[in-house]
């Protein structure tokens, strides 16, 4: 798929042309630090900030509230999602919970059933014993959302590409469903998957977007971030409180570390999928796999639907394997891909969904999902595409020499 500059582009606006996610990733919100002119945000690894007197501040007090790491973090990211605000915590579940927290017990939120099983666990073990309901849906089928609003539905959560089938939802069609029904509902999408350099779903008339920000983000596998961006006003003030109050803000450290690896996240993001498409298009045509799920086959489900809504594929595969006893021939034999759970960083890793990512999910819905026990998951990185191919390929062959 063409991801160019002009294609990433959007239209010239009063003869200003809008800056390419390129550069604004490349150089963040605020290109350098202007009190000292260091290119490199520098770490604030201050706890509390001196105020010049009384009722006077430098806009920042103490550091869970506001550290201006954090914040130039948080513009930077805002600014790729095309968003107003942005909140940085310290993991993705904590942004997500923070989230659900503008909800009250007795809202009912509908939520996407192929996705993360940390979600999961989230939503059913914590905030159902609370008065929180949800519905498990199919978001990829628009018709199945509608069946499922209630009078008290109040969001509509989805993940596209789901994890790890990579469904892949309408986000303007679900915008547009859930604010018909009532007008104070909201669209939340979890953006992980494609980043903001391939998605903005804020640009579809999604509410709000959530990342887990250590995966193509901060992409080194080095860190553990969390992230909300959004464009109303009426939730900034509800969310800043939630952040300040829990003490889920990202550490400045952590932040520093994220503001350097999203500098590379046009250039990671390219080479991941070209990777993918190249792995892909290989996995078809071992006679030891028996399905590939990729958003980038002209023959997968949601393949218009993704050109239209995105600009890329991203990297993530998932595949079924054709016996079970392969999987864990699989997962040893692998030498440069490596078995480990996380995804979106420059290291190739291969999951086991089953065992790893959605353990929490009961086996009926994993199953209707399609999270058997031979599906395996892949998230491509930035290494050489035939050396990549050559691992898998000796690794299929321990299984079957051929």
């Amino acid at each position: 798929m063409d991801t160019d500059t002009d294609t990433r582009n959007a239209a010239e606006s009063g003869g200003k042309r809008r800056e390419s996610l390129d550069t604004t990733a490349a150089r963040g919100a605020s290109r350098f630090e202007p009190a000292t002119g260091a290119i490199s945000t520098p770490i604030y690894q201050s706890s509390a900030f001196r105020h010049p007197a009384l009722f006077q501040s430098t806009g920042f007090d103490y550091s869970r509230a506001v550290n201006p790491t954090r914040t130039e973090l948080e513009r930077t990211v805002a600014l790729l999602e095309s968003g107003k605000y942005g909140l940085a915590f310290a993991t993705g579940m904590g942004a997500l919970s923070a989230l659900i927290k503008l909800y009250a017990p007795g809202d009912h939120i509908i939520v996407s059933e192929d996705l993360y099983g940390g979600t999961y666990r989230l939503f059913t073990e914590y905030y159902e014993q609370y008065g929180f309901s949800f519905s498990w849906v199919d978001t990829s089928d628009t018709a199945a959302i509608k069946e499922s609003l209630r009078r008290h539905t109040k969001a509509l959560f989805i993940e596209t590409p789901s994890n790890p089938m990579m469904k892949v939802s309408d986000i303007e069609a679900c915008a547009d469903l859930i604010h018909r029904h009532s007008p104070g509902a909201g669209l939340i999408v979890d953006n992980t998957f494609l980043s903001p350099y391939f998605q903005n779903p804020l640009a579809l008339g999604a509410d709000v977007v959530t990342h887990s920000g250590t995966k193509y983000l901060s992409g080194h596998n080095d860190t553990l971030s969390g992230f909300i961006v959004h464009s109303r006003d009426d939730l900034e003030d509800p969310l800043r409180n939630i952040q300040k109050s829990e003490g889920a803000s990202l550490s400045p450290f952590d932040a520093w570390l994220t503001l350097r690896g999203i500098k590379t996240l046009a250039l990671r993001m390219r080479r991941c999928e070209e990777n993918a498409l190249h792995i892909a298009s290989w996995l078809r045509a071992q006679p030891l796999v028996e399905r590939v799920f990729f958003p980038g086959f002209p023959d997968h489900p949601q393949y218009a639907l993704s050109r239209a809504q995105s600009r890329g594929f991203g990297g993530m595969i998932s595949f079924y394997v054709k016996d079970r006893a392969a999987v864990p021939v699989i997962l040893k034999s692998v030498s440069l891909i490596l078995f480990a759970e996380s995804l979106g960083g420059v290291e190739s890793l291969i999951t086991y969904p089953l065992e790893q990512t959605h353990t929490a999910i009961p086996e009926t819905m994993r199953l209707k999902a399609g999270v058997n026990d031979r599906l395996l998951r892949l998230s491509v990185g930035i290494e050489d595409k035939h050396d990549l191919v050559a691992d898998l390929d000796a690794a299929f062959r321990r299984w079957d020499p051929r």
